[in-house]
């Protein structure tokens, strides 16, 4: 690596975030086949609209709670042991799914299955550990196609082996697959990937938790870069949550309009993450790129009211996961640059609970818009959040310290 701050390992070798990235697409398959079953499989044990709403939300609630969670035992403890934990929990979670009695009892189950797949900080502090600073948006990127990947091919998956009509036990075989490819991931993690750090116990660097979020909201990149995670993740989770409803009131499209749109999104998605965001960070700065992108994705919210048509539609919104896709890598490639190598996955963390905060209150904002306001309300809503976010990411980017100089967290920025 080129930073300046000594390493915690062994040098890495060049195949070591890749490594993980395709052993963490295993797990991120499982997640696709489940979620697009859900909403099925709360109504087969008679749940209420609300009571599927609260199951959807356990995942992200959980979510808050682990990602800063888990980010800062992994800066203590290392990454790998973190990583086989998570997935082993999220594993038997999939499993006890499939056994649950009743709606309560599924509500706390997928908050467990939330706070055990929070480890993305996990994930993007390995990736940043193995990764020199100038790379790191696009190893973060493909890691972003991987997800995308997963969630086009596992619901294919799910919609092979599930049997709605015969309850909550035709549910079963796509969960035992989901359980199980999470538990192929950690035999993988086990048997391929070699820690990148070694074990830190130190406290005596370490601030307690609520000093150390305060300092990365003080923090004039991080700061910026959290309260960005949550405005644009609050617009553009509401957007996704509502679209299907705007489908079927605005053309009466049902569940196979909405899939032929979304598997497009996710294709494009990962095409432009694979190829296309890392060349252009490298190139143009991880700032610009991340302004530019955000951009994109609130031109094609706030055209689509102006939609005609599946193709348009489906354009559309293809163009919003271009400018996605474009955009998000770049976030925590900063956070990464920015904070004390020690403490990257804690702080990833308190970025990604912030997401995760924005996960459960955005569908809920968008929700009430769409019911009271207009259908069009959350796409006009997510375009008018966005526009002071590309002001947050050019702040941030002049103020992040250069590619080949790693910064710490309660450092002074530039003015």
């Amino acid at each position: 690596m080129s930073d300046t701050a000594p390493r915690e390992a062994s040098t890495p070798s060049q195949w070591a975030a890749p490594s993980l990235i395709a052993v963490i697409f295993i797990n991120m398959l499982g997640f696709g086949i489940i979620v697009p079953l859900l909403p099925f499989y709360a109504k087969s044990m008679h749940a209420q609209p609300w009571q599927i709403a609260l199951i959807f939300s356990a995942y992200a609630m959980g979510g808050f709670f682990g990602e800063p969670f888990w980010g800062r035992l992994s800066d203590r403890y290392g990454r790998k042991p973190l990583l086989i934990s998570t997935i082993t929990g999220n594993c038997l979670c999939y499993l006890a799914l499939a056994f649950a009695p009743n709606v309560a009892a599924a509500f706390v189950i997928r908050f467990l299955g939330g706070l055990m797949s929070g480890n993305g900080a996990v994930i993007q502090g390995y990736i940043a550990d193995v990764t020199p600073p100038e790379r790191r948006a696009r190893m973060l990127s493909r890691q972003g196609a991987a997800w995308n990947v997963g969630m086009i091919v596992g619901p294919a998956v799910g919609g092979a082996f599930a049997h709605t009509d015969m309850g909550p036990i035709g549910f079963r075989i796509p969960l035992f697959i989901a359980s199980a490819l999470s538990a192929v991931a950690v035999t993988g993690i086990i048997l391929f990937i070699r820690e990148s750090k070694i074990r830190d116990q130190s406290i005596s660097h370490r601030p307690s938790r609520w000093a150390a979020i305060g300092e990365a909201v003080g923090n004039p990149v991080i700061g910026r870069l959290m309260l960005l995670t949550f405005l644009v993740g609050f617009a553009f989770t509401g957007i996704e949550s509502t679209f299907g409803l705007w489908g079927l009131a605005r053309f009466g499209w049902g569940p196979r309009q909405i899939s032929v749109c979304f598997a497009a999104v996710g294709l494009v998605a990962a095409l432009t993450q694979f190829f296309v965001t890392g060349p252009l960070s490298e190139r143009f700065g991880e700032g610009r790129m991340l302004a530019i992108g955000m951009g994109v994705n609130a031109l094609g919210s706030v055209l689509q009211p102006f939609s005609t048509g599946l193709i348009m539609t489906t354009a559309l919104m293809c163009v919003t996961a271009i400018g996605q896709s474009v955009a998000w890598p770049n976030v925590g490639a900063l956070i990464s640059r920015t904070a004390d190598p020690h403490r990257q996955g804690q702080i990833l963390g308190l970025n990604n609970a912030a997401g995760a905060f924005a996960r459960f209150v955005g569908p809920l904002s968008a929700g009430l818009t769409f019911a009271n306001i207009s259908i069009n309300a959350p796409f006009i809503q997510g375009a008018l959040i966005v526009a002071p976010a590309i002001l947050l990411a050019l702040s941030a980017a002049r103020r992040a310290p250069p590619r080949t100089v790693q910064g710490h967290v309660g450092a002074e920025a530039a003015p």
